[in-house]
């Protein structure tokens, strides 16, 4: 019997993703996903002084790297990428479940940042950052409206790849939804509302909070402000009204947090 044809899309996508590999660069990004078990590596190019350099992380993985030098560096970088001599191929990190990821935190309560069209890596790699020191539960995209793990995402994220929680997700307002049910305060970033996040939270930061942000740019998409509980805005002084996306998530996280 023939297989429907969303079944072998599936069966394809599924094997695609199991052969997805991604090369990592630069030596804090190296290092800290040579020092995480959870990080399936596969192969390590480094210099001699690279080399050097991660001794100490090269020796806990255990791998045995390709030392080459800085004249003849093989791994496959794009030309332009900052690689300082060490290069590294890994298996995506694979977090688990939505439900099972956002049920805590470092942070006294939850929360958690979804990305709405938020393509650009460095953006994602410093939201990546600024979640990991408030400690948030996850920072969560769509597969095909948000940056993948790149070398970099993961050299802009410097380490918070590895320990940061990041999820991309099938459906955005799905998700949505399933953090309401599971008592979280949905918040839309949008800098025509007409509140702001402060007045707005006042009251309710005991609650475990998500904050949606999204592109520069076109901003959230209508299905993402009809499904949040509200929209708000960060304050500004004067005529001054946007901020880059990342410098958002910081600021709103930081607004977010119980006082």
């Amino acid at each position: 019997m023939k297989k429907p044809k969303w079944v072998v899309k599936k069966e394809q996508d599924k094997k695609a993703s199991n052969a997805e590999t991604v090369w990592l660069f630069g030596l804090h990004a190296v290092r800290d996903a040579l020092m995480n078990p959870e990080r399936e590596r596969l192969q390590l190019v480094v210099t001699r002084n690279a080399s050097d350099k991660l001794a100490e992380a090269i020796a806990f993985s255990g791998m045995e790297p390709e030392v080459c030098e800085p004249r003849k560096f093989s791994a496959p970088l794009d030309p332009q990428s900052v690689h300082q001599g060490a290069a590294l191929e890994v298996k995506p990190l694979k977090w688990g479940r939505l439900e099972d990821v956002c049920v805590g935190g470092t942070a006294a309560v939850p929360r958690a940042i979804l990305l709405d069209r938020v393509t650009d890596p460095h953006n994602v790699g410093a939201i990546l950052r600024s979640a990991e020191v408030f400690g948030a539960s996850a920072v969560i995209g769509t597969h095909r409206g948000s940056a993948p793990e790149t070398g970099a995402l993961a050299k802009t994220a410097s380490g918070a790849l590895e320990r940061q929680p990041y999820l991309r997700i099938r459906n955005l307002a799905e998700s949505i939804e399933a953090l309401q049910k599971m008592g979280y305060l949905v918040i839309g970033l949008d800098g025509e509302a007409e509140q702001t996040i402060d007045t707005y939270l006042e009251g309710k930061r005991d609650r475990p909070i998500a904050l949606v942000l999204g592109a520069e740019g076109p901003g959230l998409r209508e299905k993402t402000k009809e499904t949040v509980d509200a929209l708000v805005k960060i304050e500004f002084s004067d005529a001054f009204g946007s901020l880059n996306v990342s410098n958002a998530a910081a600021v709103a996280l930081y607004a977010s947090l119980p006082r």
